[in-house]
């Protein structure tokens, strides 16, 4: 097998776009290991490049490795693997992409004109995300008085008059902060992670057998937030006998 390099800081600053093999494995909802002995298999073959790899820290604080792809090897080992999850690829390559900052032209500050416009256009865009900002800011500080650690997303929802809490979760895969594993449980997505979401783990031990890992999807501030203003917007499934208004009932999940 080919040599794998581990990326250093300046590396991955570098680098261009690439997408971990962890990414990959909630894509095609594959168990990473497997994953990764797929990559080597196409890297010995020939079929790609070995990708580098990075060690990061996993939900519970543990080291793992993660391989690195570029966008054409992650078409090749998603075909290998599972091709019928291509277009979760795609839609996963777009959201890279536009993530990464657009190249700035500078005005032509000769041009009092044409320099009063930029001086306008950036004033306006300032005062849009002050704006954006204090609404976020008002969504999370009105999450502060019924919010508790460890709610789940349908138990939040329970709380907020109208909304489906059962198709909750499904909601969530299609923003892709969730995704079923291959047991069939739900998950938080590499995207979601300690930004939206997060996950809290137990251990179910039946007598004679190995012990078995239980993953709960729960809510932090920010995805609470989030899903209040989704709920706000009217984006949220709603109950068919709706009155129509956007209201808390209860202290959710108490």
């Amino acid at each position: 097998m080919q040599k794998t390099e581990l990326l250093s800081t300046n590396q991955k600053e570098d680098a261009s776009i690439t997408m971990s093999s962890r990414e990959i494995a909630e894509l095609v909802e594959s168990r990473h290991d497997h994953v990764k002995r797929s990559i080597e298999r196409l890297a010995d073959k020939g079929v790609i490049q070995l990708p580098p790899m990075e060690e990061v820290k996993n939900h519970l604080g543990q080291l793992v490795s993660e391989y690195r792809l570029i966008k054409r090897d992650t078409y090749v080992v998603v075909a290998q693997l599972s091709p019928e999850f291509t277009a979760r690829l795609v839609d996963r390559w777009q959201e890279l992409e536009s993530q990464q900052k657009p190249t700035v032209l500078l005005p032509d500050f000769t041009n009092p004109a044409e320099a009063a416009r930029a001086w306008a256009e950036q004033f306006e865009q300032k005062q849009a995300l002050q704006l954006e900002n204090q609404q976020q800011s008002i969504h999370i500080q009105s999450m502060e008085s019924y919010f508790r650690n460890g709610i789940t997303a349908p138990q939040f929802a329970k709380g907020l008059n109208g909304v489906n809490s059962q198709q909750i979760n499904e909601h969530l895969r299609q923003v892709k902060w969730l995704y079923k594993d291959s047991t069939g449980d739900w998950r938080v997505s590499s995207y979601a992670r300690d930004r939206y979401m997060t996950e809290e783990t137990s251990e179910i031990s039946a007598h004679g057998k190995d012990p078995i890992i239980k993953y709960k999807p729960t809510l932090l501030k920010k995805g609470a937030a989030k899903l209040y203003e989704w709920y706000t917007q009217g984006k949220l499934t709603m109950k068919a006998n709706w009155n129509g208004e956007f209201t808390q009932d209860k202290a959710v999940g108490l």
